[in-house]
């Protein structure tokens, strides 16, 4: 129940409060990030390479696991998992960051800053968003123009099974 004091007044912007915290045991995210000035320089063989070995050693680095993912030109979305061990949502991705800009600027021998300094990450709340997610990054070659089907786009998989909410 909620009084009147609850209620937004008609005439001025009020917006909900975000919420501290959510209780999802285990939260999985899904996550994006870009290139720095959205050089289209991921979608290499020898950048998905890295990419992907740097996502699969992040379970015992870092304690986190990596579900499905898709690499575009500029940028990557993936989903991502936490151990009850693992090291904070930022710190991985700091980590992440700075082996796979490192490596991937060596290969293409070119000088940092190879990501954006931000990510965009965002805490799947049920199955329904999940399946949304997923659906939008195995969409988002064909959506670009890049293939006419999704899975004729060679730089996308799935690492591991992320069990949501279990």
């Amino acid at each position: 129940m909620t009084s009147n004091d609850d209620q937004p007044d008609k005439d001025s912007k009020h917006h909900l409060r975000r919420l501290d915290q959510i209780w999802v045991d285990p939260p999985l995210y899904f996550i994006t990030t870009g290139t720095a000035n959205r050089a289209p320089l991921l979608a290499d063989q020898r950048c998905t390479d890295i990419l992907l070995s740097e996502w699969t050693s992040a379970t015992t680095r870092h304690g986190w696991s990596i579900g499905c993912y898709v690499i575009m030109p500029d940028h990557v979305h993936f989903f991502a998992s936490p151990s009850r061990s693992a090291v904070s949502l930022s710190r991985f991705m700091q980590a992440w960051k700075e082996w796979t800009s490192k490596k991937i600027c060596e290969v293409l021998q070119m000088q940092p800053p190879l990501w954006q300094s931000e990510f965009f990450d965002h805490v799947l709340r049920s199955f329904e968003s999940y399946e949304e997610k997923s659906r939008y990054i195995l969409e988002n070659p064909v959506r670009a123009g890049l293939v006419k089907r999704a899975e004729d786009w060679p730089y996308h998989g799935k690492l591991a099974d992320l069990n949501f909410g279990s």
